[in-house]
């Protein structure tokens, strides 16, 4: 039987979904987090997670645990925000020698839970968070915005879809990504010198000493093609920032627009598909021997508003007054 349940996890409300064989925690008032994502039957843990883990933990780093959701992700340089209607000075909270904004808030926000069910098919949540006045930050980006998130679990696997609506009077920049921090290993019994991950990319994009696009595109070269062949180990070595343009690989004869992780040695995998609004890839693990990778998928490249390039080829876009976005995420097990 399906369930949706709010439990209490060392001394935190979290939403607990079961359904599928699947267990799903996600923390509402961690960023709409999914602090955990398990496989019960075949022994997948998708997502960072240890058993000494805590809310406070999670709280103190919450872009490198669970699945993270980002709004205006990754760099801005100098903290400037250039929209079509404004200029906007983010605080500049990566210092020297990068000298940027980093990640902005949505992240670190408690957010509301507004639905908690489930049926014979599936488990669900939903969360949302109304970025306005009451947030010490709007006084740096003051335009108003809800964030809605839904989170379904089913035999499908993860199904998670967010949607964001500009509430205000001006145009609102739009670039989102999530951190998503795989586990490593991810499967019982597996070793991480065994783990494979196949990204399907097209082009590299390079970064300077400070983390920004230089606006080169390159080719792709012998070290890039093990990701598209699905020979890259992505731990046990320091992968710092690899930046791609998305395409669509296969799985399975059909198209898949997503990433796709194998442990080689027990057969056992993740899949992790994404909606078309992902323009870009980039891979980070935090030195590589912390017990998780992180491919993160982006809508938009690192500083898009900022880059003197056409929007087809950044993927940045603008919301006028009353208008939505959304973008979604789904993650199953492979075996």
């Amino acid at each position: 039987m399906n369930k949706a349940s709010l439990i209490n996890w060392k001394g935190m409300p979290v939403a607990e979904l079961k359904a599928g064989g699947y267990t799903a925690m996600i923390a509402n008032e961690i960023g709409s987090n999914v602090i955990r994502l398990h496989d019960d039957v075949n022994g997948i843990e998708f997502f960072r997670y240890t058993s000494d883990v805590t809310p406070e933990i999670i709280s103190g780093s919450t872009e490198v645990w669970g699945l993270p959701t980002l709004y205006l992700p990754n760099r801005m340089a100098d903290g400037v925000l250039r929209t079509s209607d404004a200029v906007y000075q983010l605080p500049v909270n990566e210092k020297a020698p990068f000298n940027n904004h980093l990640h902005f808030i949505l992240q670190k926000r408690k957010h509301r839970l507004t639905e908690l069910s489930a049926d014979d098919t599936k488990a669900w949540a939903k969360t949302e968070y109304i970025f306005d006045e009451k947030d010490e930050f709007f006084q740096y980006l003051p335009i108003k915005f809800r964030a809605d998130f839904t989170f379904e679990l089913s035999d499908r696997g993860l199904d998670y879809k967010v949607t964001f609506t500009n509430l205000s009077d001006v145009m609102m920049p739009m670039s989102l990504a999530t951190h998503t921090t795989i586990n490593s290993p991810f499967v019982d019994g597996g070793r991480q010198e065994d783990i494979r991950v196949q990204l399907p990319i097209g082009e590299k994009w390079i970064l300077n000493e400070r983390c920004l696009p230089t606006g080169e595109i390159r080719a792709l070269d012998d070290y890039d093609l093990e990701y598209k062949n699905g020979e890259k180990c992505p731990v046990l070595t320091d992968i710092s920032n690899d930046m791609y343009t998305a395409l669509t690989q296969q799985l399975k004869g059909e198209d898949f627009y997503g990433v796709i992780m194998m442990d080689k040695a027990l057969n056992k995998g993740i899949a992790y598909e994404v909606s078309k609004e992902y323009n870009f890839w980039i891979m980070w693990n935090d030195r590589g021997f912390n017990g998780y990778f992180c491919p993160e998928p982006m809508t938009a490249m690192i500083d898009a508003p900022n880059l003197d390039m056409p929007v087809e080829q950044t993927g940045y876009c603008e919301l006028a007054p009353g208008e939505s976005y959304t973008a979604a995420q789904r993650f199953y097990s492979l075996v």
